[in-house]
C-alpha cells in the first residue's frame, strides 16, 4: 500500500472533511461507489463519499441506521476484519430483510463489505464501502485490499471518533478533545505538547533531559522510539500500537501512535507524531472482543492468547480447540508479535486481566 495514501489517511484524524475523498478513493480501489463512517458514543456522527451522501442521509434521518441488520451483524463480528453480505446471508435472507429489499436496492445499493471497530474508550465506529447493486458483490481480493488498510483506518478513526468528526483547531483542542491521556512528540520523542490525563500516568510515562519521553515499561519504551525512528523512513512503520506495562508487568493501557502528516502539521505544528493512551483495567479474564480491537487479533489468535491469559498450555490449548499444537504454536508467536511480548510468559502477564477500562 503507497505510503502517501497511507498518510492521507492519517491527516484524515484530525482533518476529517478529508474523509470524504480518501473513503471515495477506498471505493475506487474495489469498484464500488462509495464509502463511509459512523462513530458513536453518546452521539451518532457520520460522513461519507459524496456519491452515497444522500442515500445515507436517508438512511440515518428515516431511522434505517438504529433498524439495520447489517450494523448489527458487524459489531457482533468475530474477527477485526472486512465482511460483506455473503458471510452473513444467503440471497434469500438478503432479498427478504427490509434494509436490503426496501431501502438499498430500490436505491441501486445492495453490495457491501464493512467493518466495525468497539474501541475500550467506548467508541463504536464502522467503516463500510458501498457497491451498486448490478455490479454485483465485492470480490474476496478486494475484501483482502480493504483488510491490509484497516489498522490505519482503525487507528485514525479512533481519534476522529474522539473529536466528533468536527476539524481540529489546534494541538491543545486536539489533545483536550481526545479526553484520554495523549502527548505530541517531535522526532527525538521530545514532548511539544500534553494535556492534563497525562499527568495520571507518572509512574509510567516520564520525562528525560531535554522533555523527551521515556516510559518506564522498558521494552515499550524500546518500541516506541524504534517506531518513531522508522516513520520517517520509506519503508518504515506508518504508526503501532503497543501495551503499556507497570512495574509488575501489568497492563495499564495500549499506546498508539499516529505519524502527523501533510495538512494536520498546520494544527500540530512541530509535531512528529501523536502518542494516544487507552487505559484499560484488571480482571481475571481478558475478553475476546477487547484483545481484537486493541491488537488486530484474529479470532483464533484471539482465544489462543486469551487461553494463555487464563494460565493453559499450549498443549490445553490445542485439545480444547481441535486444532494440531503446531497450529497453536504458530498462533502463539503471532500473538507475541501483535503484543509487543518476547516470551510466552510475558504475554501471559499481560493479557492474564485485561478488561475494558473506563476512559
Amino acid at each position: 500500500m503507497q505510503s502517501e495514501f497511507i498518510d492521507r489517511i492519517y491527516e484524515c484524524s484530525v482533518v476529517p472533511e478529508l474523509w470524504p475523498t480518501v473513503l471515495d478513493e477506498i471505493a475506487g480501489m474495489t469498484e464500488s461507489r462509495g464509502g463511509l463512517l459512523f462513530s458513536a458514543r453518546k452521539a451518532l456522527h457520520w460522513t461519507a463519499s459524496d456519491t452515497v451522501r444522500e442515500v445515507f442521509s436517508d438512511y440515518v434521518n428515516d431511522g434505517w441506521f438504529t433498524r439495520c441488520s447489517r450494523r448489527v451483524c458487524l459489531m457482533n463480528a468475530s474477527e477485526p476484519a472486512f465482511f460483506t453480505e455473503q458471510d452473513f446471508w444467503s440471497e434469500d435472507q438478503m432479498g427478504a430483510d427490509p434494509i436490503y429489499r426496501d431501502f438499498f436496492r430500490p436505491r441501486g445499493l445492495g453490495w457491501s463489505a464493512g467493518t466495525a471497530l468497539r474501541v475500550p474508550s467506548g467508541d463504536n465506529i464502522v467503516f463500510s464501502i458501498e457497491r451498486a447493486l448490478e455490479r454485483g458483490p465485492i470480490e474476496r481480493d478486494y475484501v483482502e485490499t480493504l483488510n491490509a488498510l484497516r489498522p490505519h483506518l482503525a487507528r485514525s478513526a479512533l481519534i476522529s471518533a474522539r473529536l466528533g468528526l468536527q476539524r481540529a483547531e489546534g494541538a491543545a483542542d486536539v489533545l483536550t478533545a481526545l479526553r484520554l491521556p495523549a502527548l505530541l512528540l517531535d522526532d527525538t520523542g521530545r514532548v511539544v505538547e500534553a494535556n492534563e490525563m497525562i499527568q495520571a500516568m507518572a509512574d509510567q510515562i516520564g520525562f528525560r533531559a531535554g522533555n523527551r519521553i521515556l516510559l518506564t515499561d522498558r521494552a515499550a519504551n524500546e518500541t516506541l522510539f524504534a517506531m518513531l525512528g522508522a516513520i520517517g523512513t520509506p519503508d518504515g512503520a506508518q504508526s503501532c500500537s503497543l501495551p503499556l506495562r507497570n512495574g509488575l508487568a501489568q497492563p495499564v493501557g495500549v499506546l498508539h501512535m499516529l505519524p502527523v502528516r501533510r495538512t494536520a502539521c498546520d494544527i500540530f505544528g512541530h509535531g512528529y507524531a501523536l502518542l494516544v493512551l487507552t487505559p484499560v483495567g484488571t480482571d481475571k479474564s481478558p475478553s475476546l472482543d477487547l484483545m481484537r480491537s486493541l491488537f488486530d487479533l484474529t479470532r483464533s489468535e484471539a482465544r489462543v492468547a486469551q487461553g494463555l491469559a487464563t494460565g493453559k498450555t499450549a498443549e490445553e490449548i490445542a485439545t480444547e480447540g481441535d486444532v494440531a499444537i503446531t497450529t497453536v504454536r504458530s498462533q502463539i508467536r503471532r500473538v507475541l508479535e501483535k503484543t509487543g511480548c518476547g516470551r510466552q510468559a510475558e504475554v501471559t502477564a499481560l493479557l492474564a486481566g485485561l478488561a475494558l477500562g473506563t476512559a
